[in-house]
This record gives structure tokens, C-alpha cells and sequence, in this order.
């Protein structure tokens, strides 16, 4: 024992002592952050900790609940754990536990994806569950490459490790062939039957530039996938999962495994809640835990951690639950929809930095679902409310701005007026840290016995529709054609949103509106659009876009130089010019706007933060989100978009505070968010452009775009220039 262990172990404990007593706070992070400082090989030292071994669960959505599943079937089984059931999931979190913790058989950790590269080597654990990945913080994580190569590094760092992983993700099974460490698939053998959402996070092979196909599809990039170029296709599976019953009562199935075919079943009415009883199901086999010992700790399983958590307040069904990326959101909307009666949901986005700073994710949840639903009342909370008042606006839900407590205010004046009943059920979503006070709120609630003793009597009213719409034109008019140009391909940052708002905008002026989505290996006819939209995308789909794009090139210029209005976003935007950034490669690009895109340094010098810009196509100021390692240079006499103004962002680059550019009728920028969902005023600058080329092109007259009340949307623009400065 080294005498800077000794150092680091006594550090933990008064710290961790004094969090505790003094403090009355959690200690499980800082003990071990400060540990991990002055001794950075304590992991090393303390993995003799766990006399047999160790699990360590990875995975962008249920690892929490997951692990914590596991922990209970191995102490069911009368095996001792050390566990970081809180979800501290850093290296600091695993060291916590670890340093507090009695000597145990079996070490149960969670692990943060990018973090397992740091943990893995050290603790050599013997198994890595791999549960899933899909686009998540993607200003802190990046694109998903960027996790799979920091998983494969952790497990060649730890080559004995065994990795049990989803083969039904096409993302984990490439991790497998990756690596040599022994891997045991698990995975479902039929469809659940599940409607498919918008967007999903792997559409491209992971061997070669081929596209991904399904013999059927679970959510997201889940199911039986092969890709029809090469040998790339879900593997065999060591434990597969059939006869699949989702009820309303729970999840149910047969699983075959090396050892014959067992039914396992958990309480937990939703399709994640069966990949992750799967995952526990195969991992215990394998460390030798009875069917027996995990079936009762799945019985007895009760999240206190807001995780999927139910209560009883004022006679009312209240769930909670976390949701922090797309899919996991679509897949809490599913549990909402499948509730046909009236309710109160209530929405809750943070933008900190375990949340990422980033939301343009929440326009690839599918909030649609719910527009038809009656009797729905729906609260946007968080500090990123506002954002979040937009986007349901743009799917049709009017959503009051508010707090968990105005929730239940709400629900009790809606059952006073007689339009709600008494026992109606109130759901609460909310994403990393805005979890935490929301479950604060709802435990104070249940202790004190009910809503009214623990909250403000206060309540808000429902928001007015914002948008009046006019009456629709005659049925002979032609519609405005919207092309919306791979969205298979391109749209990383939840870019497709500005289809959805130009759409929207249209549609509530009573316009008709045509948007037709031109996937990878479709075409179109630019001579009958009227407006065009690029997004961006990973490398490889970029890349893969970009020769469609080259395809296309001349039937674009030509576009362009009829001044057919484009908006291209990010990738999309480099495209347009001289050379643009494919990884550390420079390639050309359609040379239609005089510019082209370098990069400094690696891929690692990255533009991320918010930003506000001043434009000449808006009276107000725009707000955007940049995210980008190509560095994009205007030729002489090309226009700026804008102008970054406010004390963060770069725009194009790192010298001259220009952000994207306009040529003709073209706009090109970095600004995610998406760019339109704040800033309407450029969207109906773009809208009025393709007015006047569909009047042109049909040889109808140009309708006047008839103001709309964009009160929502203005809030939100001025809630984030107020927060920048």
C-alpha cells in the first residue's frame, strides 16, 4: 500500500464524513475526486475490493436501473456487493462507493461510456454489460463514434473481460468485431410491434457505405438489421428472447440460452424494460446467478431514484421518469399514449452541463404523438422552458410554462371546473438534472401527505393557441414544395426541425404545403420546389450524403441561380462551398457559394457554445447553437448571416466573429437549435422567397404571409439573448 493511497483513503474519509454529518449532502462524488487527485492509481489499488469480480454496466439509456437490478439479484443470491446505486457513474462516483464500502465478493458498477476507458484497465472487471448507444450530449460526447472507440479502447485495455452487449444494436455489435475480448450477444427473435419513430441513430452500415435494412425494427436502430452490401448483420444470439408479451401489466418472454429456455417477466410495461431485463438475465447467467434470485429481486424491484417511480398523491397516479435523448423520450411518450384518458404531463428540460448545453434534440421527439389526444394538459418546466413551449407548440400542444406543483395545481382546478377526474394521473419527464428537484418536490408531496401541504396554491392557466390559422385558399391552389434533402443521412443536431416550423408556419397561414423528404438514393425534380433544406450529419453519412449532393450539383446551381431560396445547416452549409471537412480531410465541395472550410489542429478543436447573432434578415437579435471543428472562410463579396454579438460563440471561426453566409437567396450557417424555432422573423424570410418562385412557377400571384403571433417564440429568443449577455 503506497503511501499516497493511504493519503488518498483518509482524504475520502473525512470529506466523505463531513458531507454527511456537516454538510447533510450526498458523498458520492467528492470523496473519490478527491481521492483520484492525489492518488491517480487508486482504482488499481482498491479492485482487490471485490474478492471474485465485477460488473460494470454501460449504455446511453437504463444502465442506472439496470445496475441497480443486477446489484439486488446478486445479494437475492447471497453474494456481497459494492455498488454506486446513486448513479455517480465517473470514475470519482465508482471510487466513492468503493473507498465507503466494505470488502465485497462482487463489485456492481455503472460506468459513464467515455469514462469507461479510464475505469475498465483498472478495475479489470470481468464483465462490461453494453446495453445500447444512441445520440446523446452530443457537446460533450460527440457523434456516437467517438463513444464506440472509447469503449473499444477500455476493452482492449482489459482483454480477460468478458462483454455481454445488445446484438440487436447495430452500434454494440460493431463495438464486438472490434474487439477480442470474449462477447455473448443478447437479443429479441421477433418484433414487439412497435410504431416506428421519426429518427432513429444508425442508419448506414458500421462496415462499409451501405445502408442499414430490418427483417423488422424495435425502436430506434433496434432489431434484426443486415445490410444488403456486405457481411454486416445482427450476430448470433447467445441468449435470445421470443414469445414476448407487453401488456399493460409488465413485459413477459421465453429466453433461450446455453443452458435451455426459461420465462423471466418484470412489472415494467415498456419495451426498454425488456432489453434491460434480457441484459440482466444473460449477464447472470453467465456469473452463475440463479433464475430464481433475479426473478425476485425484478418482483420486488421499487426505483426510489425517479427512475420509472410511481406514487399516490391526493388520490391521483403520479410517474416519473427520466428521459435525457430522443429515443429515450419517444419511448416515455409511448407509455403517456398508451394512457387514452384525460391527464397532466408535465415536460422538464435543463440545459447544464451533465445535460448538455445543446438542445436541439428535443425536435426528434415525436411529440406529435400526443396532439391528438383529448382532454391533454400539458407544463413546459425547466431552464429551458421556453425552448420546450416552442417545439410542442410546433406539434400541435399548447403547454402552459410551470413547475411540477403547477401541475397539481392545475389538475385540481381542471377537477373543480368538472373536466378532469378526480383520480386522473399526472406523468413527469424530465431530463438529467432537472430530474433531481422534481423528485424532490414529488417525495416532500408524499410525505407531507398530499400536493397542497407541500406547494404553492398558485396556478396558470393553459396557454391560447398561439397562431391563429387563416382560412385555408381555394382547393385548386398549388401547394409550396418544401425538399428536405436526405433526411436519412443528415440530421445530427435535430436540424429537420426547421422543416417542421417552415411547414407549420405555412399551414397556419392556411397555405397549403408539400414537403417532400428525398432520402439517400431517391431523386427530385428542383424545377418543381420551392424551397430546399440541408442539414448536417455524422462524418460518414456526410460523406455519404455529399455524393448524392455531387449528383445533384448542377440541377442545385442552377436552382440557386434562379434564386430558389435554400437553407443549409452546418454540414449542409460546408457542402456549398470550394473544399469542406470530411473527418481531418479536406474534400470539394459544389463550389456554389465562393468559400471553402479548413480545420486547425485535430478534430478535438471543436466551436461549441451558444450564440448571438445580429442579421440583416431579422430585427431581432438570432440565437443559435454552433457545433463544429471546420472552420469556414468566405470569399470576397460573400456575405455574412450575421454577426456573433454576444460574449460566447465564434461563428465560422475563430477570427472574425462572422457566422454563415448569404448568396442570392441562399442561407447558410452553423446555427443549430434548430435556427427557425426561435428566430420566425428568417423564417418567414425564407418563406417569402419561396412564395414568390412558386408564384413564378405556377404564374399565380404571391399571397402576403399575414403576421403571426410569435409571442412564444420571442420568449424563448429573449429568455437566451438575456442569459448571454
Amino acid at each position: 500500500m503506497s503511501v499516497r493511497f493511504s493519503l488518498a483513503k483518509a482524504a475520502s474519509a473525512v470529506s466523505t464524513w463531513g458531507l454527511k454529518h456537516v454538510a447533510h449532502r450526498p458523498a458520492a462524488n467528492l470523496p473519490g475526486k478527491i481521492a483520484l487527485k492525489i492518488d491517480p492509481s487508486l482504482l488499481d489499488e482498491l479492485r482487490d475490493k471485490c474478492t471474485v469480480g465485477s460488473v460494470i454496466t454501460v449504455g446511453t439509456n437504463g444502465k442506472t436501473s439496470t445496475n441497480n437490478l443486477l446489484a439486488d439479484a446478486f445479494e437475492a443470491a447471497g453474494r456481497t456487493i459494492i455498488c454506486n446505486r446513486t448513479g455517480a457513474n465517473l470514475a470519482a462516483g465508482i471510487s466513492s462507493a468503493l473507498l465507503q464500502q466494505p470488502a465485497a465478493q462482487w463489485g456492481v458498477f455503472e460506468c459513464d461510456e467515455l469514462w469507461l476507458a479510464h475505469v475498465l484497465p483498472r478495475l479489470r472487471s470481468t464483465y462490461v454489460v453494453l446495453l445500447n448507444l444512441f445520440r446523446d450530449q452530443l457537446d460533450r460526447c460527440g457523434e456516437i463514434d467517438r463513444i464506440q472507440g472509447a469503449i473499444i479502447q477500455a476493452l482492449e485495455g482489459s482483454p480477460e473481460t468478458v462483454l455481454v452487449y445488445n446484438g440487436d444494436d447495430p452500434l454494440c455489435a460493431r463495438i464486438a468485431e472490434a474487439v477480442s475480448n470474449r462477447s455473448v450477444a443478447f437479443g429479441l427473435t421477433e418484433s414487439m410491434n412497435l410504431a416506428q419513430n421519426t429518427v432513429a441513430d444508425a442508419q448506414m452500415c458500421q462496415k462499409c457505405d451501405g445502408m442499414i435494412a430490418y427483417r423488422f425494427r424495435q425502436y430506434g436502430q433496434l432489431g434484426d438489421y443486415y445490410c444488403e452490401s456486405c457481411d454486416f448483420a445482427r450476430p448470433e444470439l447467445t441468449f435470445a428472447g421470443s414469445d414476448i408479451r407487453l401488456t399493460a401489466a409488465g413485459v413477459a418472454m421465453e429466453v433461450t440460452g446455453p443452458r435451455g429456455t426459461e420465462a423471466i417477466h418484470t412489472p415494467q410495461a415498456t419495451p426498454y424494460a425488456a432489453y434491460n431485463l434480457l441484459a440482466s438475465y444473460a449477464l447472470c447467467q453467465e456469473a452463475g446467478v440463479p433464475t430464481a434470485a433475479l426473478q425476485k429481486a425484478v418482483d420486488a424491484f421499487n426505483p426510489r431514484n425517479g427512475r420509472l417511480q410511481r406514487y399516490t398523491i391526493d388520490g391521483r397516479p403520479v410517474l416519473l421518469n427520466l428521459a435525457k435523448n430522443p429515443t429515450g423520450f419517444n419511448q416515455n411518450l409511448k407509455i403517456v399514449e398508451a394512457d387514452t384518458t384525460p391527464k397532466v404531463v408535465a415536460f422538464f428540460i435543463n440545459d447544464q452541463v451533465a445535460d448538455g448545453h445543446d438542445i436541439s434534440w428535443i425536435w426528434d421527439i415525436d411529440f406529435e404523438e400526443l396532439a391528438d389526444q383529448e382532454n391533454l394538459t400539458v407544463i413546459a418546466g425547466g431552464s429551458r422552458a421556453n425552448d420546450l413551449q416552442v417545439r410542442l407548440k410546433y406539434a400541435g400542444i399548447d403547454a402552459a410554462l410551470g413547475d411540477i406543483n403547477d401541475a397539481f395545481a392545475m389538475a385540481a382546478r381542471l377537477t373543480a371546473e368538472g373536466r378532469l377526474a378526480a383520480d386522473a394521473g399526472i406523468y413527469a419527464i424530465a431530463n438529467y438534472t432537472a430530474l433531481p428537484p422534481v423528485h424532490q418536490a414529488l417525495n416532500a408531496m408524499e410525505a407531507a401527505g398530499g400536493a397542497s401541504g407541500a406547494m404553492a396554491a398558485a396556478s396558470k392557466a393553459v396557454a391560447s393557441r398561439a397562431a391563429t390559422e387563416t382560412d385555408a385558399p381555394s382547393a385548386g391552389t398549388a401547394p409550396v414544395v418544401i425538399a428536405h434533402l436526405m433526411p436519412d443521412l443528415l440530421n445530427l443536431y435535430g436540424d429537420g426541425g426547421n422543416v417542421r416550423v417552415l411547414q407549420q408556419r405555412l399551414a397556419w397561414r392556411g397555405v397549403p404545403v408539400e414537403v417532400r423528404r428525398v432520402s439517400y438514393g431517391e431523386s427530385v425534380n428542383l424545377d418543381e420546389v420551392d424551397l430546399v433544406f440541408m442539414g448536417g450529419g455524422p462524418d460518414r453519412e456526410q460523406k455519404l450524403a455529399s455524393e448524392q449532393l455531387a449528383a445533384m450539383g448542377d440541377d442545385l446551381r442552377a436552382y440557386v441561380e434562379a434564386d430558389g431560396p435554400l437553407l443549409a445547416i452546418c454540414g449542409g452549409y460546408q457542402i456549398l462551398g470550394k473544399q469542406w471537412l470530411w473527418g481531418d480531410e479536406l474534400v470539394p465541395g459544389l463550389a456554389i457559394i465562393d468559400m471553402e472550410t479548413r480545420r486547425p489542429g485535430t478534430s478535438a478543436d471543436r466551436l461549441i457554445d451558444n450564440m448571438v447573432l445580429e442579421s440583416p434578415l431579422a430585427s431581432h437579435p438570432v440565437v443559435g447553437y454552433e457545433n463544429h471543428a471546420g472552420r469556414t472562410y468566405l470569399g470576397a463579396g460573400v456575405e455574412g448571416f450575421g454577426r456573433v454579438v454576444s460574449s460566447c460563440g465564434h461563428g465560422n471561426n475563430d477570427d472574425d466573429k462572422v457566422e454563415g453566409a448569404r448568396y442570392r437567396n441562399v442561407v447558410g450557417t452553423y446555427s443549430h437549435g434548430p435556427l427557425l424555432s426561435k428566430n420566425p422573423e428568417v423564417a418567414d424570410w425564407l418563406l417569402a422567397r419561396a412564395l414568390e418562385r412558386q408564384a413564378q412557377r405556377t404564374g399565380a400571384t404571391a399571397p402576403a404571409l399575414v403576421p403571426l403571433d410569435d409571442t412564444v417564440e420571442l420568449a424563448a429568443n429573449r429568455h437566451m439573448v438575456e442569459r448571454l449577455g
